[in-house]
Formats: C-alpha cells, structure tokens, sequence
C-alpha cells in the first residue's frame, strides 16, 4: 500500500511536469506558486496534505486536492492489483498500466492531449508482453495483440478522417487513437467494440446535463481519453460476463 501511495505521488509530478515537457525524474518537487522546494517531511504522500492543511508551507497557495485523490486511488489499486494477482508479472502489468491511465486520465482532463511519452511505450510493453503465455488470461497472445492494436488505432483513426472530411474540422485527436491502440495491443481486438461503444456512452450520459443547461453544444470539445480508460476498467472487470452476454 505504501507502495501505491509513493507512485501515486510521482503521477503527480508527472501530471504536472509532462505537459509543459519538463523532466519527471530529476529535481526536486516545487511549489507551483512560490517555486520554493518541498521539504521530504512535507512531501509525504496523503499525510502531508493534511499536515499541512492542503496549503503550501511557505505562501499558502492552496493544493489542489486531486493531489490527495491520486494518491488515495493508486494506494488503494496497487493493494487491490496486488491481492488478485500476487507477487507476479501481471501485478507489475498492471500496476505499470493503472499508473499510466491515471497520468492520461488528468493531463486529458486538463490540458486536453495524451501525451506520447505516454502511450509509445504502453504500445510497445502491450506488443512484449504477448510472447509470455504464463501471464493473466485477460492479455491476448500475440496475434490478438497485434490486430488488436491495429484495429484500435485503424477504427478511430478512420472516424476522425471522416469527421474532418464532411464537418471540415478537427473532431477527436489522434491521441485517442493511440490510445485506443495501447487497449488493441494489451487487451486483444475483442476489447475495441466493448470499449468505443461504452466510452461512447459514458462521455453521453456525462454531458447530457450540461447540454440541458446549454453550457455546453454538441460540438463543444470534452477530452475522451478518461471516458475510453474508465470503458477499459469496465471491460477488464466484467470481460467474461459482456463477452457471454453477446455471445
């Protein structure tokens, strides 16, 4: 669990650092108003933030409390990732994987892009781990890897072509498609239509009351990249009982 808690604190660093593409591994962490360094006993994850009373110790800019949610969420998944699957490969699989998802899910939320130091190396670990038959029966083999993330990028890759083709502008971001590519590769080609359609959902049912208020239009921009990782969760969980159901 602390474990969890201490990586849930670098995906901080990097939700904050990568879009501005400054380096997550060397310097020490800063406050982003006063620039002043984090003393170690004020940068220990969870407890800090209520030590100091979600302030900054030195100018009293308020911490934003996704700081303390990412922390929480990644303590409470690496232990629950860990319980399932034990001291093992696919427990590192995922943890590597959840620990990405979560750096996607607030960048996108934020800033509106998934970055590409990202989902580069996710494509390549997906393709790698596939030669292993001894890892979790929700990775595909090789072959399903492949058309899997073929298939991801190819389907969104395609919709954005068409959009831009008859509304003459930008509809979803290629870094979707790349995403979309990271599930193909890691959880095989079933995954892709599971996925599109519940994310497609979800991202409806999250804007529908925004769109009864008219704050927001049908052609407003919304980042899809957390709609598509919390489809993915979905598909994960209950893989077998979606797949039997269509079945």
């Amino acid at each position: 669990m602390i474990l969890g808690a201490l990586w849930g604190s670098f995906a901080n660093v990097c939700i904050y650092r990568l879009p501005d593409e400054k380096n997550v591994v060397s310097g020490r962490s800063y406050c982003p108003n006063c620039k002043n360094s984090i003393v170690w006993k004020d940068n220990i994850p969870i407890i800090s933030f209520f030590k100091l009373k979600a302030k900054c110790r030195n100018c009293y800019y308020k911490i934003p409390v996704q700081y303390l949610l990412v922390e929480i969420l990644s303590l409470f998944s690496f232990a629950l990732i860990y319980f399932l699957f034990g001291i093992s490969l696919t427990t590192l699989f995922f943890w590597i994987l959840y620990l990405s998802f979560v750096i996607i899910f607030f960048i996108d939320i934020k800033h509106f892009i998934i970055p590409n130091v990202i989902t580069f190396p996710l494509m390549a670990l997906g393709i790698l781990k596939s030669f292993d038959p001894n890892l979790s029966y929700l990775f595909p083999n090789f072959i399903n890897s492949l058309i899997g993330g073929a298939l991801g990028y190819g389907v969104i890759f395609s919709i954005i072509y068409f959009y831009k083709q008859v509304r003459k502008k930008e509809g979803m971001g290629l870094g979707d498609a790349k995403l979309f590519a990271v599930i193909g590769f890691w959880f095989g080609w079933i995954s892709i239509p599971f996925i599109i359609f519940l994310s497609s959902v979800i991202a409806l049912i999250s804007v529908i009351p925004s769109l009864l208020k008219s704050s927001k239009q049908m052609s407003s921009e919304i980042p899809f990249g957390p709609y598509i990782i919390i489809a993915t969760i979905i598909f994960v969980v209950f893989k077998d009982s979606m797949i039997d159901f269509i079945l």
